[in-house]
This record gives structure tokens, C-alpha cells and sequence, in this order.
């Protein structure tokens, strides 16, 4: 009987925990979620970073860049060039390069400077190419690929317009015969213009359609040469890329230095410090006249001045005694203050201190019969 009693316990929490697995089992499933992590590496500032693995994966050979560095490209006739950044960070003599390189052979690749209603200019590219340098505000694109979905492509890009005299063998444009991209025969190669690259970059290129459009973009110079992909043309310099991305961190770095030194500095104004002003104390005047006369040995002086002070309050505690003089006046004042008359007679000794010893010994004398009368 004790065993059952002992066991009942144990069975029902069994039974309660297995109950709990169960209701948890009946009313939860496993579910696959998949969390997408921001990019790392070179993924994290080379936007052409899909596009380069994307050719890799193709046999191609490619280079990415984040400089135009044409000393050490080594550009050759049947390679492709792409320059994602904006084309007028470039310099006339690299823009010249560039294009010497389309005529021999090489297949360029340039987009627009972003849309900006102010300052819509294509800048040095109208003088290179057959385009019209004022640009066009931007005009959203349809993209059919079959069996892919519909996409709209464009909508943030500039528009350009061709020249009269301007040849193209692609183009993509809008009803109205405007142009968000073109390639334009160049010499023995050729020369892309696209309103912007955001269907090649990382965000965009693992959707099928923009992928069609990378393999139609990048189509002449296939399986010739290499590839070269430069995204980023040029750098703003420190202070400015500090001031556009980096205040968030450096004004309250700032603010925190300046507490700072608020607080360890003592005063505002001049490093001098003030003159003292002029001080009217009365003791201490008596105290540098003393030291004054005990530097320059005045020692009967000093003396004098105590004794007769020491007087002038006998004679307001005791008329009769301050009165008498010599033996007498001894007496009653040991009478009084219950010390032996010599030790009187010789506080009050009128003679001037011989040393610094004698003079410390019977200033002290005076001072304590002062404080006995």
C-alpha cells in the first residue's frame, strides 16, 4: 500500500507531462523560415558584386574595380568595359581613353548622371556622343520576358534624345522617341548608354528578367575578352564623405568634448590672473609692523607695547593695584592671580629683552598674566 501512495505521485506527473507533449505536438508544426542577413565583404560595397559572380558562373573572365584605373586594366580590343558611377566624375582625358578604347574594338558601358530637375544636363558625354545634352524627365519602362513576370523599369532615370544624324543598333525607347538606352556603333566597337544600372546590381540581379537584360546588355563582346567592371569612378574626399554620413556621430562626439572642457577649465577671460584688490584689515597691519620690528630687532619696542597694554587692562580689572608700583604692586597682583610676587616683579620688569630667547619667554609671561588678571 505504502508503494502505491509512493508511485501515484510520479504516474500523474507523467501523465500531466505527457498530456503537455502532446497538445504542443497536435497544435505546433516545424515551419522553414529563411531570414535574409545584410551583406557582408565585398557584397556590402560593390553593388556590380551579383553581376561579377554571375559572369564568373557563366565562364567568363572578369575584374571588378572600385577605381578607374586604366594603367592597370590593360584594356584590349574585344573587352567590356561597365562603369556603373556617375560619368561626370570622370576627367576629359579619361573620358578620351574610354572612347579610344570603344573604337578599337572594346565595348563601353556608361549610364546618365541621376535625375535632378535642377541640374538635367548630360555634361561631357553630349560631346563624345550623338545625344542632346539637355535631358528628360524620367518616364516608367514595361519589361516583358516570357514566362517571367511583368516588371516597370526606369521610373527614377533621365531620358535622353538622339541627334539628327545619330545611328544606333539597339535602343529602347518611349513612344514619344525618347531614349532611356542605346548602343551607338563606335569605330570597331561600340558604345552603351542607359538611363541607370539599377537592374544590375545586387539588389535587383537574382530576378530573372533583369538577368535577361544583363545578358543582352553585356551580348557583343561575349566569350571575346574580359570584363571589367568599375563601380565607383572616382571618391569624394574624407572631409566631405565625414560630413555627409559621419555627423550622426560626430556631433555628439563634439558636444561631449566640449563638456568636457567646460568642465575642466576654471574661468572664462584673460590667462593673467586678476590683482588682488586692495585689503583694509587692521590686524593684519599690526601683525607686518610687528614682524617688521622683530625682523629690524625692536625688541624693547614690542615688549613695551605689550606691557603697557597689559597695564591699561589692569587698570580696567583693578584701579588699586594698577595704581602702585614696584614691591607693592607686586604683591596685590599675586595676591590676586595667586602666583609668587618675584614672578610678578619680573613679568613686569621694564627693561628692554637682551636676545630672541628672553624676548619669546617674557612675551609669553605677559600674555598669561593678561589672561589670569
Amino acid at each position: 500500500m505504502s508503494r502505491t501512495r509512493t508511485a501515484l505521485p510520479w504516474l500523474l506527473a507523467l501523465a500531466i507531462i505527457a498530456a503537455g507533449v502532446a497538445w504542443f505536438l497536435v497544435t505546433h508544426h516545424r515551419v522553414e523560415t529563411t531570414i535574409p542577413l545584410p551583406p557582408r565583404g565585398e557584397a556590402s560595397y560593390n553593388p556590380l558584386y551579383g553581376l561579377k559572380l554571375a559572369l564568373r558562373a557563366e565562364g567568363q573572365r572578369v575584374e571588378s574595380r572600385q577605381r578607374l584605373q586604366l594603367d592597370e586594366m590593360a584594356l584590349a580590343a574585344g573587352d567590356t568595359l561597365l562603369v556603373y558611377s556617375d560619368p561626370r566624375l570622370l576627367g576629359y582625358d579619361q573620358l578620351e581613353a574610354l572612347f579610344r578604347f570603344a573604337e578599337d574594338g572594346g565595348h563601353l558601358v556608361l549610364r546618365l548622371p541621376s535625375w535632378q530637375p535642377e541640374e538635367s544636363f548630360a555634361g561631357d558625354l553630349a560631346d563624345w556622343l550623338p545625344i542632346e545634352p539637355e535631358l528628360l524627365d524620367p518616364h516608367c519602362m514595361d519589361l516583358f520576358v516570357p514566362r517571367q513576370d511583368d516588371h516597370v523599369e526606369f521610373c527614377r532615370a533621365p531620358r535622353f534624345e538622339l541627334a539628327e544624324d545619330a545611328e544606333v543598333s539597339a535602343a529602347w525607347r518611349t513612344r514619344d522617341g525618347h531614349h532611356v538606352f542605346a548602343r551607338f556603333p563606335y569605330g570597331d566597337g561600340s558604345v552603351d548608354l542607359l538611363g541607370d544600372m539599377d537592374m544590375i546590381d545586387n539588389s535587383s540581379l537574382d530576378e530573372g528578367p533583369h538577368l535577361a537584360f544583363a545578358r543582352q546588355l553585356l551580348a557583343p563582346n561575349w566569350g571575346k575578352g574580359r570584363f571589367h567592371l568599375v563601380y565607383a569612378a572616382d571618391m569624394p574626399p574624407l572631409w566631405r564623405w565625414l560630413l555627409t554620413h559621419a555627423w550622426a556621430f560626430l556631433l555628439p562626439l563634439l558636444l561631449a568634448l566640449l563638456a568636457w572642457l567646460w568642465m575642466r577649465m576654471q574661468r572664462f577671460g584673460p590667462l593673467q590672473p586678476s590683482p588682488m584688490p586692495p585689503r583694509r584689515s587692521l590686524l593684519e597691519h599690526v601683525e607686518a609692523s610687528g614682524e617688521q620690528l622683530l625682523r629690524y630687532g625692536k625688541l624693547g619696542v614690542l615688549h613695551r607695547a605689550l606691557r603697557d597694554a597689559v597695564l591699561a587692562h589692569l587698570r580696567r580689572r583693578d584701579p588699586l593695584a594698577a595704581a602702585q608700583d614696584g614691591e607693592t604692586q607686586a604683591s596685590l597682583l599675586a595676591a590676586r592671580i595667586e602666583l609668587p610676587a618675584a614672578q610678578v616683579r619680573a613679568t613686569l620688569d621694564t627693561r628692554p629683552p637682551v636676545d630672541t630667547n628672553e624676548f619669546r619667554h617674557r612675551i609669553a609671561r605677559l600674555i598669561d598674566l593678561r589672561k589670569r588678571l
